[in-house]
């Protein structure tokens, strides 16, 4: 069996964030609240302090951030970063940066997400635009995802979170065969790999120390406008 690691170790893919110091209408300074349907997040805070505002069906949460503080939480978590100075993270996501590539959907209200092409029309940041133009953007769709993110806090019981998850999984269902191939060749390849150098080490072999090998990347863009706050990502 020929199993090799791909990417980051785990298929973990990783960006560093500098979450945005926008106001918001609430006067809290932030990013983007949405939610992951496929992945874990982690963040491993590095500067500053803030806190990560949580709702899940368990209810709402805020789980304060600072320096040397590692918080994670899993799908279905719709979480809001309050930046409350100079916030810094080093995110690790699961799945090979399936996230980047479209495993989030923004908490916008009801009627944006009725399909993919009206959600996009509400989401998507022009990469031709300029910088100004493209903050424009982040910022207004950070501000519509806010007033659903109110909504579905304020709601007086589950059905509105559940049915913000029924219409986020129908928005994200066209795109699943893509995530799949990402998770195979990803995760899955990783764990494969694993099982594959325990097999052989059971077995008193090891030819996969011959191979070792040390890699290391610097990242494939800065300053990217993301959900949260500017981004320097990876190719993972």
């Amino acid at each position: 069996m020929n199993a090799t690691n791909t990417g980051l170790p785990g298929g973990v893919a990783i960006s560093h964030l500098s979450v945005y110091d926008w106001p918001a209408a609430d006067g809290v300074c932030g990013g983007t609240p949405h939610m992951h349907l496929a992945c874990s997040e982690a963040y491993v805070v590095t500067g500053g302090r803030g806190a990560v505002q949580t709702l899940t069906a368990s209810g709402y949460e805020v789980t304060p951030l600072q320096a040397g503080t590692v918080a994670w939480f899993t799908p279905g978590t719709i979480h809001r970063l309050v930046n409350e100075g100079d916030l810094r993270i080093t995110v690790l996501m699961q799945n090979s940066g399936l996230p980047e590539a479209g495993d989030a959907v923004l908490t916008l209200p009801p009627e944006y997400l009725t399909d993919p092409e009206t959600y996009a029309r509400a989401t998507a940041i022009p990469a031709d635009a300029p910088e100004e133009g493209q903050e424009r953007v982040a910022r207004a769709r950070r501000d519509l995802a806010l007033e659903g993110y109110r909504a579905l806090r304020e709601a007086d019981g589950p059905q509105a979170l559940a049915a913000f998850h029924r219409a986020a999984a129908a928005l994200v269902r066209p795109r699943i065969a893509e995530w799949r191939e990402r998770w195979r060749q990803g995760a899955e390849a990783s764990a494969a790999a694993t099982g594959a150098q325990l097999d052989w080490l059971e077995r008193g072999e090891s030819p996969h120390l011959a191979g070792a090998a040390v890699r290391s990347e610097q990242p494939a863009a800065r300053g990217k406008f993301g959900m949260c706050g500017r981004l320097d990502v990876y190719a993972n």
